[in-house]
């Protein structure tokens, strides 16, 4: 039986964040921005070795990434929760060829997929569901994210790694353009 029977607790006229959802929400920042760093990495190496579109592509996800440990951010102050930043791990940098690191992208995305899952079994074990209802947003976009790197992947798998095919792929992988994202209730 859940811990908690109200979205929040009221002290004093404040609004108070379950804590273990305060934690987990906090781990997810964490998680959110080293996915930028990661993805500022791979967008070093891709402008290493002269593959612009590529830089561009993964330099974009980076600013995504951002945005959304910014929202968790956001959500946290608004839920008169703490913040809590935490030291964030220095990510891969020694990467093979675009094909490995667009694997290595979809692992990674899984694995923050299954983790937003965690954030909604816990903010429902909880009987959060101002946070449950939240983090549907997260869940929707971890289905496009997955499915925009599966079709990088595809392409990849179809067409072949040789030099032609990755400077066509790499134009259209430069075509992508930075969107803010926001929270969309």
């Amino acid at each position: 039986m859940p811990s908690h029977f109200a979205i929040y607790t009221v002290y004093g006229g404040a609004k108070v964040i379950n804590k273990k959802v305060e934690d987990i929400l906090n781990a997810q920042i964490n998680k959110e921005f080293y996915s930028a760093y990661l993805y500022l990495a791979m967008s070093a190496y891709f402008d290493e070795i002269g593959l612009k579109g590529f830089s561009n592509w993964t330099k974009v996800q980076a600013k995504e990434e951002v945005d959304h440990g910014m929202i968790l951010f956001d959500y946290i102050i608004e839920r008169d929760g703490n913040v809590d930043l935490r030291q964030i791990e220095a990510p891969e940098k020694n990467f093979e060829n675009p094909s490995q690191i667009f694997d290595l992208i979809l692992e990674h995305e899984k694995h923050v997929t299954d983790s937003i899952k965690c954030v909604a079994e816990l903010s429902e074990d909880e009987c959060d569901m101002a946070t449950r209802h939240f983090i549907n947003w997260y869940i929707s976009e971890q289905v496009e994210e997955e499915a925009t790197v599966s079709d990088v992947i595809k392409m990849l798998n179809m067409f072949g790694t040789e030099n032609p095919i990755l400077y066509h792929l790499d134009k259209e992988l430069g075509k992508r353009l930075y969107k803010p994202h926001t929270y969309k209730n």
